[in-house]
């Protein structure tokens, strides 16, 4: 008897697998964007799957495939209803207004900007993510720079006045009511429609997905001034379940989260804006497929110094007073040294 139990207990030891399986079920942001189907699919399907050897599966969906609420997607991401979670990090500043400081609005121009200003945020997002929604930041990527689409002959940035204007989040919105317009906030997948029945004049949303959903039909002329920043989208994973993988595992996906996700995100967001605008307007030449005919309205430098007196003078110090504690202070310290700019 003690010899067939041995047999049995080898045969078991060598039947089982030589590491611990683990499936992530992971939440990408939407479906229809080129960040999801160019970036956050191959690198959850297919890179982290084959740079682990078959030891980490993925079941991947999007938080408009699940109809989710986008105030809900990092609260239930705490709550462990999945693994990980990306999206928009302005979606979540209901629940955590310290965090509009990660994506201000006209102070980086440029994707290296831009990524030096996410850079100088990390530990403050990281901090944020793990008190406010018990999870573990581990990678930020942009969306392009934040534009304004308009069902409505501008000329310039004093036109937007008195319009109502779909905004990207809440510092934009700030931003656009010390303009003078009236910020709506109108979900990324209603617009069209309102656009398109009137019950907004303008919205603000990246180059790049403006274009891809098709935002030129309902559209004419088109702002290229940043006014709602890159809508830097955070992938956050229950910091319970990042505390439960092994060592080995965790090191595996934050290295490959940086050169198969992160990295590659931040480069092709270099050029991007230009070839949107080429994409949307007709001037230039589109990589990215048709050309549209939408009016290009000059921004002109009254309208980006007016724009970024009213963000220094009035909304981030609006938005230092909201967040409390010395989220200023720390902000001053990273991302305002990065930028050059100093709330007051």
């Amino acid at each position: 008897m003690r010899n067939t139990l041995a047999i049995l207990a080898a045969t078991t030891a060598l039947a089982a697998p030589a590491f611990a399986q683990e499936t992530l079920a992971v939440v990408g942001s939407w479906s229809s964007l080129p960040l999801h189907n160019e970036y956050e699919a191959p690198f959850w399907n297919t890179t982290l799957p084959e740079a682990s050897g078959g030891e980490i599966s993925v079941e991947l969906t999007t938080h408009n495939q699940m109809g989710l609420g986008l105030g809900d997607i990092y609260p239930l991401l705490g709550q462990g209803v999945y693994d990980v979670a990306m999206t928009v990090a302005d979606y979540a500043v209901a629940d955590a207004p310290e965090l509009e400081g990660l994506d201000v609005p006209l102070v980086a121009l440029t994707a290296d900007e831009a990524r030096a200003m996410v850079d100088a945020a990390r530990p403050m997002v990281d901090e944020i993510f793990a008190n406010r929604f018990n999870a573990h930041v581990l990678a930020i990527a942009p969306y392009p720079p934040q534009v304004v689409f308009c069902n409505a002959e501008i000329s310039g940035l004093d036109d937007l006045a008195g319009l109502q204007v779909r905004a990207s989040g809440r510092m934009t919105a700030k931003l656009l009511e010390a303009l003078g317009a009236e910020g709506v906030n109108v979900s990324f997948a209603e617009v069209p429609g309102a656009l398109q029945n009137g019950v907004v004049d303008c919205a603000v949303t990246g180059a790049g997905s403006g274009y891809s959903a098709g935002w030129w039909e309902v559209s004419t002329h088109l702002l290229p001034i940043p006014l709602g920043g890159w809508d830097s989208v955070v992938t956050a994973m229950n910091m319970d379940r990042w505390n439960s993988l092994s060592p080995a595992h965790q090191a595996l996906i934050e290295e490959q989260i940086v050169t198969g996700f992160e990295d590659p995100a931040w480069a092709s967001a270099q050029g991007a804006l230009d070839n949107d605008i080429a994409c949307l307007t007709g001037i230039g030449e589109c990589a990215s497929g048709d050309s549209r005919s939408m009016v290009l309205v000059e921004v002109s430098d009254a309208d980006f110094a007016r724009a970024r007196e009213v963000l220094t003078s009035e909304v981030l110090p609006e938005w230092a007073e909201r967040a409390g504690g010395d989220w200023a202070e720390r902000w001053n310290a990273s991302v305002g040294a990065v930028v050059g700019v100093t709330i007051e």
